[in-house]
């Protein structure tokens, strides 16, 4: 039987659905950047309209840097490009999912809105994927994580360090409720996650690359382990007729 398309209010309404509790962790978690903008000289206003334009955690803790240092426009174009980089195999792993008779300007938009989290959502799920679904999700998350930098940068310093410190935990736990679900499924994907634990734990002590830029260290990890599982743990091909019945269920 042929399965129906899912509306886009309702992928608009499952996205915004599983961007709450991102939401409420960029929220707890942007508290600690507002405290950095405010240490850059910026305005609570300012502070809100940069985390509004720019999705990037450590993008911005690195511009909100490269502002108070008094760089150039040069210096925090290579410096965010840098911290950023590991954004260019989330799009990429994006691209190959993304319908092919799908409009052009939803791959423009849906590339403004890859955070981690919302990555990790939006490629979990089955099929073509459906920028309607990122949508909802990044409506929700986005305004959280602006509306959480403007407030850190208003009232953080009043708070305590180990309580901002303390808020910082919940994008942690973020992840693991982003993780934990498909490891329990699959044996393989667990055990790739504990492999990647370890890893990130022994290149952020070695002493050559624990000199590299954090970023860096994920690009390099995620290049050589997904490789590596590609190569050993191949996920078979579905029939051309069992995807197109997936991308009924997915929406444009």
């Amino acid at each position: 039987m042929r399965q129906t398309k899912t509306s886009i209010p309702a992928l608009l309404a499952q996205g915004a659905r599983n961007g709450i509790p991102i939401g409420m962790g960029y929220f707890a978690v942007a508290f600690a950047l507002g405290i950095q903008a405010k240490a850059a000289g910026l305005t609570p206003f300012q502070s809100f309209l940069a985390s509004l334009l720019c999705n990037a955690s450590a993008g911005e803790y690195a511009g909100f840097g490269v502002i108070k240092a008094e760089s150039g426009l040069w210096m925090m174009a290579v410096i965010t490009f840098v911290a950023n980089a590991r954004y260019l195999l989330m799009s990429a792993a994006m691209s190959q999912r993304m319908d092919p008779a799908g409009k052009p300007i939803h791959r423009f938009a849906m590339s403004m809105y890859i955070t981690d989290e919302i990555f990790a959502i939006t490629i979990a799920r089955p099929g073509y994927l459906s920028p309607w679904y990122l949508y909802g999700a990044a409506l929700v998350a986005s305004p959280c994580w602006a509306a959480g930098t403007a407030l850190g940068c208003v009232a953080g310093d009043v708070m305590p360090a180990r309580a901002v410190s303390a808020l910082s935990v919940a994008i942690f736990g973020m992840f693991l409720a982003i993780i934990i679900p498909p490891a329990r499924r699959e044996k393989v994907i667990a055990a790739l996650v504990a492999v990647c634990f370890a890893a990130s734990f022994a290149m952020s002590r070695l002493p050559v690359v624990s000199a590299l830029p954090e970023g860096t260290r994920v690009i390099l990890l995620t290049v050589v382990i997904a490789s590596a599982a590609a190569l050993l743990f191949p996920v078979p091909q579905k029939p051309r007729e069992e995807e197109a019945e997936e991308k009924g269920g997915a929406g444009r």
